[in-house]
């Protein structure tokens, strides 16, 4: 990588965040996985299915774009030029969202 050699403190801070990217992603797929494995008389098999595919999808985005991430801001921080946007934590914020919203939908309708 070119430019300058960035304090490390904030190297560091970048590589803490990519590892929490990880685990976020790891979260997202054993939830995936934990709806996926429900009881069969706890939601219909169809919502099961929906919320554990966008689980799972938002766990490979993660991982998907938690190296590229890094690799931007670390450029970022060498060249000395303004962070790039958090564009993807719309994407989860409302991604998760969306998996809660839907998952009450269920659990109140089985009530």
């Amino acid at each position: 990588m070119n430019g300058t050699e960035p304090d490390p403190r904030f190297t560091l801070a970048n590589e803490r965040t990519f590892l929490t990217w990880l685990s976020t992603s790891l979260a997202l797929c054993a939830g995936g996985v934990a709806m996926a494995a429900v009881a069969d008389d706890v939601f219909v098999p169809w919502a099961r299915t929906v919320l554990s595919v966008m689980l799972v999808a938002l766990a490979a985005l993660a991982a998907g774009m938690a190296y590229p991430r890094w690799r931007n801001i670390q450029r970022a921080l060498r060249n000395q030029a303004p962070l790039p946007p958090p564009a993807l934590a719309a994407v989860f914020g409302y991604g998760v969202a969306a998996v809660a919203v839907v998952a009450l939908v269920l659990i109140l309708m089985t009530v």
